[in-house]
């Protein structure tokens, strides 16, 4: 069956649902998200949100502080423009009923995170990003102009080009996960907002869903896509046999919590004039080069020195958490490891979302808008999902129609149903334990090309078995997963230096002339 809408969303986090209640006010949206509503990164997101909002803070310091951590690659009109709208969207999302913590007097409680010269980030507790999804779902809950699919997971844009067409998107085939169903979505605005890929590594702080699909649909279509080497790798996840990959939010960091080595000494001195606050290219480095010297499973990071009532107050969620696992915060430090955590690279847009293929926008996690640069300055990840979801919403106001006169419908031909599970199972597990040794966060020109290997040979049976059996969740999030590690690989075999997120021992310094890494498709589908 063929739907027609005005505005597709794929994804339900921050950017998306910013997205649709704007975009609802001139046309018709649908969102499609692959499992429940809140099962987002954005939802898992402790931190908050940075904006200058404080007395003491300026556009300037917020600027230049993003160029830096950025390491040359930040375009700076998108930087610029980024944090100037910043403030009002904090605003509307408080009206919209966020309840950012509050000092006595009203005024927002900034808190502050690697790499900032300001208290300027904007919180809820330690579940900020909760908080933020709760509001913007009840907002569209609320909408009589915005369908929401759950457990619906889109396989693959359509494209004017299949049609004889110019490259052009007009929506979506997507698939039913509960009845199996495969649709067809038809809309004059495509809006990819599927956040990142952290699931391509072992190791990561991300949910299950961050699988990439955005970035892989997108190419597959012949949309630019840039700079996908540079995976930020999170400091400081929880090290624990039941933590499941828990992050501990930057902001303790910010509030006074140190990190030091399992013999109680610290190291961040040695690395970075801002210690334990330094940006976290340099904090992720420092501690799997301290692992590496020492053998340790972990270092730790430090609250006991603050006061006990405090730290439970301001990070309750990961007090009990730690509290679980047998770890009370305020007596014991909390032992932590780095794990990737977001993707700085994407697909390449403009400042209003506008991707290479013609009525196809990317928001998000999913883009790559120029405002990370080489490394995110922490919590610029929800500012950037509020500034340019409302910027697309505006633009989309006058994209065109473009499709067939008639649109071919899903067929599986003769594909049939699975009956050999294992394999996806075994090629995930395989792209997830190589990408973490091979592409992780110190990389080599041998352990680049190993994984290149590896990658082309599973590719190919992925192929194989995608196209012999009928469409179904996981192999289709197998399919995205090894394009994307695809993509990450080759983009790092293309960059010859060391910068931001990217650093490999047969290149350690950076060129004079910072440059992006961009790939598209030029003939032909990928295996």
């Amino acid at each position: 069956m063929t739907y027609e809408v005005d505005y597709l969303v794929i994804g339900s986090g921050v950017a998306g649902l910013s997205f649709a209640l704007r975009a609802a006010e001139h046309g018709r949206v649908l969102i499609a998200t692959k499992k429940c509503p809140d099962d987002t990164a954005t939802n898992w997101a402790q931190g908050g949100i940075a904006a200058v909002l404080g007395d003491d803070d300026s556009f300037e310091d917020h600027v230049a502080d993003t160029l830096k951590v950025g390491d040359g690659l930040c375009r700076r009109e998108i930087v610029e423009m980024t944090v100037r709208e910043g403030p009002a969207h904090v605003r509307a999302l408080a009206e919209m009923g966020v309840a950012f913590a509050r000092s006595e007097d009203g005024k927002l409680d900034l808190g502050r995170e690697g790499g900032h010269t300001r208290r300027r980030v904007a919180h809820y507790k330690d579940v900020t990003g909760r908080e933020i999804q709760r509001a913007l779902l009840a907002a569209v809950a609320a909408h009589d102009r915005i369908e929401l699919w759950d457990q619906h997971i889109a396989v693959d844009l359509l494209s004017m080009a299949k049609y004889g067409g110019e490259a052009a998107c007009f929506g979506a085939y997507v698939l039913d996960t509960a009845s199996g169903e495969v649709k067809t979505v038809v809309a004059r605005a495509t809006v990819l907002a599927t956040g990142g890929a952290g699931k391509v590594y072992i190791y990561t702080s991300n949910p299950d869903v961050a699988t990439g699909d955005g970035i892989a649909m997108a190419y597959r279509i012949g949309a630019q896509v840039a700079n996908l080497e540079f995976m930020q790798f999170h400091p400081t996840v929880l090290y624990h046999p039941h933590a499941k990959s828990f992050l501990i939010s930057e902001a303790l960091r910010g509030e006074g919590g140190v990190l030091r080595l399992g013999n109680g000494a610290t190291f961040m001195e040695n690395y970075h004039p801002q210690r334990s606050l330094a940006p976290r290219d340099v904090v992720a480095r420092a501690i799997d080069n301290e692992l590496k010297k020492s053998g340790a499973d972990s270092v730790y990071l430090d609250m006991t020195h603050l006061d006990g009532d405090f730290v439970r107050a301001r990070f309750p969620t990961i007090a009990a958490r730690c509290a679980a696992l047998g770890i009370d915060v305020t007596q014991s430090p909390i032992p932590v490891v780095p794990a990737a955590h977001y993707m700085c690279g994407g697909v390449v847009t403009d400042a209003a979302g506008h991707t290479t293929v013609r009525n196809l926008y990317a928001i998000g996690e999913t883009a790559c808008t120029g405002l990370h640069g080489a490394c995110r300055l922490a919590s610029n990840s929800l500012l950037e999902g509020v500034v340019f979801a409302a910027r697309a919403a505006d633009a989309v106001a006058a994209a065109e129609l473009l499709r067939p006169a008639q649109v071919a419908a899903w067929s599986s031909g003769d594909a049939t149903d699975s009956n050999d599970a294992i394999v996806v199972a075994l090629n995930w597990d395989e792209i997830r334990r190589f990408m973490w040794s091979y592409l992780g966060i110190v990389r080599s020109d041998k352990r680049v090309e190993r994984a290149r290997r590896r990658i082309e040979l599973l590719r190919q049976e992925i192929n194989e078995y995608y196209w012999d059996f009928k469409v179904n969740a996981d192999i289709i999030e197998l399919r995205n997963l090894a394009l994307v590690a695809h993509l990450i690989i080759d983009s790092a075999r293309r960059r010859k230096e060391s910068r931001g997120l990217h650093y490999t021992l047969d290149y350690p310094d950076k060129r004079a002339e910072p440059s992006d890494t961009t790939l598209h498709l030029t003939h032909g589908p990928p295996p």
